[in-house]
């Protein structure tokens, strides 16, 4: 059944939209090129969408000719401004942009262990509020959070933890409710991934498995381009996954006797001492990924000379060797599930190990397991969560707002 003529308005918009936002500004004539609309056809979303506000004139095409077929068109930026949270139990970092993404503005505030619920929501909220001012924004129409914890498929809400603050699941709210702004929540590592595949070491895949690796220990797993989180909103909880060289079991309440006993930041820590391994704190980051980083400029500083290896070469050797037993362990038991073909690093530890690490994981992989696999460090590391949820905010305000109204 063909679609009825507002129905393909909509679509011819939105579709104009996406090409303005992917590959900037463009002529009408560009449009027709790129869309296949007829010039008609293009002249008419033009003008729907500039009355509409959602795009304007932003200057002339380098064409010799000048006039109306050289106006060049983009998105009006300003149009709508987002924020993009990334929720720790330390604390939280905000980043502000407008329509396209561009940061506006940025902040951080540490909120301190024993800060009640209601003191701690109420500097979250302020930090957001002073970095939307200072970026010039009058209201903000999307906030999207990025959160450690299990994401209510049927609310999309924070579920309940024992292991992580109230305030966290508080925080939603309050944002709604004092900025008047739609507010979404998304599991950190679901948003890694995302900004993974856009921006970082998956750009090429359409189904891969994110490792993240940080204070805890997560799964993300994305299948012919699509995010996928389970009957229950939980996929990805692998720190619960039974796995060999732990001193128990998992319960359903505690992940301590699972994989994240061994691949945790702590767990991880502690390797690093167990071998040896020193490295000057930076407080840029957590101990566990300034180990790693240490270990791995150790070796590659050292540029595998034979010449009597040094005893600093030999202990960030083994270490980086045990680390890669630990993660291979985890990543085969992911593999042998979903075939993904390819698995990400990802987190602190994961872009801190980079392209070493990821080597020697990607040796024990081929050799415990038939699947090809490839294995990459993390692109974006920490910054992911942000990254992720700043297109998630992007995204649900474009779907919004490039819904263009018919005449």
């Amino acid at each position: 059944m063909p679609a009825s003529p507002s129905t393909a308005r909509a679509m011819n918009d939105r579709l104009a939209l996406r090409l303005l936002q992917e590959e900037g500004s463009l002529t009408a004539g560009q449009l027709k090129q790129l869309t296949g609309l007829s010039r008609p056809t293009v002249a008419d979303l033009v003008e729907r969408l500039t009355t509409a506000g959602l795009i304007a004139v932003v200057g002339e095409s380098g064409e010799q000719r000048r006039g109306p077929n050289a106006r060049l068109y983009g998105i009006v930026a300003d149009r709508a401004h987002l924020a993009a949270l990334d929720v720790r139990t330390e604390g939280v970092t905000v980043v502000v942009s407008d329509l396209l993404g561009t940061e506006l503005a940025r902040a951080s505030v540490p909120i301190a262990d024993g800060t009640g619920t209601g003191p701690a929501v109420e500097q979250a909220v302020t930090l957001v509020e002073r970095a939307a001012k200072e970026a010039g924004a009058d209201r903000l129409h999307t906030v999207a959070i990025g959160a450690p914890g299990l994401i209510d498929p049927a609310t999309g809400e924070l579920r309940n933890s024992t292991g992580l603050p109230e305030w966290h699941r508080r925080l939603a709210a309050a944002l709604g409710e004092r900025l008047q702004a739609r507010v979404l929540v998304e599991n950190e590592t679901n948003l890694a991934a995302l900004a993974e595949q856009r921006d970082g070491a998956a750009r090429d895949r359409d189904t891969f498995v994110l490792l993240w690796l940080g204070l805890g220990i997560g799964a993300a797993v994305v299948l012919d381009g699509t995010l996928r989180r389970g009957a229950s909103g939980s996929t990805g909880e692998i720190g619960f996954l039974p796995v060999p060289g732990t001193t128990g079991l998992p319960s359903a309440t505690d992940c301590g006797g699972g994989f994240h006993s061994l691949a945790g930041a702590a767990a991880v820590a502690a390797l690093a001492t167990a071998h040896g391994v020193e490295a000057e704190a930076t407080g840029h980051e957590s101990p566990a990924a300034t180990l790693v980083r240490a270990a791995v400029a150790g070796l590659v500083g050292a540029g595998g000379s034979a010449d009597g290896r040094s005893a600093a070469v030999e202990r960030n050797t083994r270490f980086l060797d045990a680390l890669a037993d630990r993660l291979a362990i985890g990543a085969a038991s992911v593999v042998a599930v979903l075939d993904p073909g390819c698995v990400v690093l990802g987190g602190e530890l994961g872009q801190a190990g980079g392209d070493v690490l990821a080597a020697r994981v990607k040796a024990r992989l081929t050799a415990l397991s038939p699947l090809p696999t490839e294995v990459r460090p993390s692109v974006l590391g920490g910054s992911a969560v942000l990254r992720g949820a700043l297109l998630m905010a992007r995204e649900a305000a474009q779907d919004e707002l490039f819904a263009p109204p018919t005449r």
